[in-house]
């Protein structure tokens, strides 16, 4: 069984954002949930300083807290990788977003910071939290896995979109958008990648394109030093880097 994972080039990633609005749009996302958030920030001082910027998903750690803290289990780990939340039995507690070090969590009727209100302007008639003009095929949903329209009252986050990832072939070593065979099985966000600085592939297979980047071009990964040993790594090269203790995140 793969135990799926990402890879992110710093040196490539130009921080346009398309894998924000790939994600939102794939996943039915509100206003203001980036599960693919990218992250902008400073570092130095006058007259060093530079603008830099770090793309953020979901890290579907390898030992998530968001997991221990959860009072009903609805958060859980799957065997081939992803951290999923059951949304049939989330009580929207937000344990799990403050045990999440990474700030990737979301709950979804947090009042909106600016109006309108969209889940007022798209109101829901049935049990999901809001409708939203543009959203995935019903058939689609899934929310045992946390997959699409949410309803209210529970938390929300990126699934490395489970809905298409869990139909890939078995065996495959590599999900890529280059290729015809496994395009519809790749992450939304690594197919509208334009400089394709996302990978993704299973992490267990030792020759597969994510797993030989990380050994070769020294993948590191996010806040390492908790020990929730992250699914997601960054390449830094010598163009990129993860931010350190100087960076100021703008606002």
């Amino acid at each position: 069984m793969p135990r799926w994972g990402m890879v992110i080039d710093l040196e490539k990633c130009t921080g346009c954002q398309a894998c924000s609005t790939a994600c939102a749009m794939e996943n039915s996302r509100l206003p203001g949930e980036n599960w693919q958030d990218v992250l902008f920030y400073t570092e130095g001082e006058y007259p060093h300083g530079k603008l830099a910027w770090l793309p953020r998903p979901c890290f579907h750690c390898e030992n998530p807290s968001c997991v221990y803290v959860c009072p009903t289990g609805a958060t859980y780990k799957t065997a081939d990788g992803f951290v999923l939340i059951d949304w049939d039995i989330c009580i929207g507690c937000k344990y799990c977003m403050i045990a999440c070090p990474y700030g990737v969590r979301f709950y979804t009727d947090e009042k909106p910071l600016a109006g309108p209100d969209i889940k007022a302007v798209f109101k829901s008639n049935d049990e999901h939290s809001w409708n939203p003009p543009w959203k995935m095929p019903a058939s689609q949903e899934n929310w045992k896995r946390g997959v699409g329209i949410q309803p209210r009252g529970v938390v929300s986050k990126c699934t490395f979109c489970y809905h298409r990832v869990s139909k890939a072939p078995k065996g495959t070593a590599d999900l890529s958008e280059h290729d015809s065979k496994t395009r519809d099985f790749t992450p939304a966000c690594v197919v509208a990648c334009p400089p394709s600085a996302r990978y993704f592939g299973d992490l267990d297979n030792p020759d597969s394109e994510v797993s030989k980047m990380i050994a070769n071009k020294n993948g590191v990964r996010l806040l390492d030093q908790l020990g929730n040993k992250p699914q997601v790594y960054y390449l830094t090269g010598s163009g990129g880097a993860v931010p350190s203790n100087r960076a100021v995140r703008k606002t």
